[in-house]
């Protein structure tokens, strides 16, 4: 999915109008109420995640009020809770100790901290659990279970970690703090990142350094119960009116997310459709003209398993998809817009928008500039040449017209190259490769366009190891096929033709020194 890349905020009015609240509390924010400061953000999907009962999992640096945050929710709520640390707690602690019982029955020696008369579970340090007591607390967080048999008095399961190293680097992960496994991060419904110290303002910095440990008051506690209850009697209410926009726009954000790298079960797509009422339900009891756009991204956005698995995704391509396909569900089923939109490949939603005379200046300009963004070398020039060979380069915004003008230029004009190079260099064993590949497309209807595309990256540094060669190549042809200009054995001339500089052939002189 591609758009203009735009914040939440930026979105037209809900897909349909607000329907009124039964009963409206005064708003005010219950978290700030049990002295918890910082969370205001994400306080929908804390109290969503308590109206739901859905299992909440917080990832966070240490010292960010995880332990703190639902410690004092559960003495707000008056629930009775157990907090176990993953990585010390053994199996005994959570069942107690088993005693063969007269009818030769199992029985179990509970302790103050056994489980079974637990309303609330809290697991801190979940990703430094042993993987053997990780598979004992799975059937608790998704079924209520524990060794076969049911918990029925659980009703919140909620658990803590620093963020795992990632897939790529290892700057903000916690060593001993490992990735979830898929399974496991699949069964919390909200996946939240909380927010660090730095990302405070000075007033809740200050707020937080003169805070004193106290028990929530009275009015605390009833301003979280009240949230809480409102919360549910909304939630049928907006599945009631937004039911099918919001079952659309899942579905779509779900297919477009593979595309993104993120795999999402369909058990997470059924969450995301509840995760997206519960958070919107709870937007709305406090401030009454939420938009279901905003709500949906928040939800979303904290309901991305793949965060405790410690995988790295483009969260502004995740945003940017979200944006389209919202505009998109508000669309006619005949509008062939919709179609655009469900389109994952980029390249072929810039050919599509390219031609489409129902999309604005910015639309068509937002799908060609995310197509451009994400092309590798070679891909996008051959995208901009053709935008603008074509003409539809003048029927975009100036930037992303003058964008597709400088890809067009350095492939359609021949290239006059005059460097020394060192014979033992990595830049001269590129060139070579770059030479036996022009002489590979030489006969072909685009040979000439290939040697200005190689010998022009190349002069601007960005071709400088002998494997970019093939990479840049195999991209341009790719999106040459899409654009039904296919490399195909040139025809033979009647006459000789004078060389122009015009999709000319390059002219090189390269000299080892």
């Amino acid at each position: 999915m591609a758009t203009q890349l735009e914040g939440p905020s930026a979105h037209a009015a809900p897909v349909t109008p607000v329907a009124p609240l039964a009963v409206r509390p005064t708003p005010q924010s219950p978290l700030r109420a049990l002295g918890i400061v910082g969370y205001d953000q994400v306080e929908p999907v804390v109290l969503a995640a308590l109206a739901t009962e859905t299992p909440l999992l917080l990832i966070g640096p240490h010292g960010t009020a995880k332990s703190l945050l639902l410690a004092r929710l559960a003495q707000a709520l008056g629930l009775a809770w157990r907090h176990y640390n993953a990585s010390l707690v053994n199996y005994d602690d959570l069942i107690g100790y088993p005693v063969p019982g007269a009818d030769g029955s199992l029985q179990f020696v509970q302790t103050p901290a056994s489980i079974w008369d637990a309303e609330v579970v809290f697991v801190d340090e979940l990703s430094r659990a042993r993987p053997d007591m990780l598979n004992r607390l799975f059937p608790i967080i998704h079924e209520r279970v524990v060794q076969g048999m049911p918990l029925p008095r659980l009703r919140h399961r909620w658990a803590a970690m620093n963020p795992p190293a990632s897939d790529r680097d290892d700057t903000d992960g916690y060593l001993g703090s490992e990735p979830l496994d898929p399974a496991l991060a699949d069964r919390f419904g909200f996946v939240l990142n909380v927010p660090a110290w730095g990302g405070l303002s000075s007033a809740d910095q200050d707020a937080v350094i003169t805070s004193a440990d106290t028990p929530p008051t009275p009015e605390a506690r009833a301003a979280v119960i009240v949230a809480i209850d409102a919360i549910r009697r909304e939630i049928p209410i907006v599945l009631e009116y937004a039911g099918p926009a919001i079952t659309e726009a899942v579905r779509e954000i779900v297919r477009h997310a593979g595309t993104l790298g993120l795999a999402l079960s369909g058990r997470r797509a059924a969450m995301l459709y509840r995760n997206i009422a519960a958070v919107h339900a709870a937007r709305l009891v406090h401030l009454p003209s939420a938009d279901l756009v905003d709500s949906s991204w928040i939800a979303i956005s904290n309901s991305i398993p793949q965060r405790a698995q410690g995988t790295n995704f483009d969260a502004t391509r995740l945003l940017a998809a979200h944006g389209s396909v919202w505009k998109t569900v508000r669309l006619d089923a005949a509008d062939p817009r919709r179609a655009l939109a469900c389109e994952p490949d980029p390249v072929r939603r810039a050919l599509r928008a390219a031609v489409l005379p129902q999309l604005c200046l910015q639309e068509r300009s937002g799908y060609v500039a995310d197509a451009l963004a994400h092309l590798p070398a070679g891909g996008r020039h051959a995208l901009g040449h053709w935008m603008v060979e074509e003409g539809h380069a003048a029927h975009l915004l100036t930037a992303v017209a003058e964008q597709c003008a400088e890809l067009h230029a350095l492939v359609a004009s021949a290239q006059d190259v005059r460097q020394q190079l060192s014979a033992s260099s990595l830049a001269y064993k590129a060139w070579r490769q770059i030479m036996a590949a022009i002489c590979e497309t030489e006969g072909l209807v685009d040979g000439a366009l290939a040697s200005n595309l190689l010998t022009g990256l190349f002069a601007k540094g960005e071709l400088v190891r002998p494997n970019d060669t093939d990479a840049i190549l195999e991209s341009w042809s790719s999106v040459r096929a899409l654009l039904g200009q296919s490399a195909q054995p040139a025809p033979v001339p009647a006459a000789p033709t004078a060389p122009t500089s015009k999709k000319g052939r390059t002219r090189t002189t390269t000299s080892p020194r």
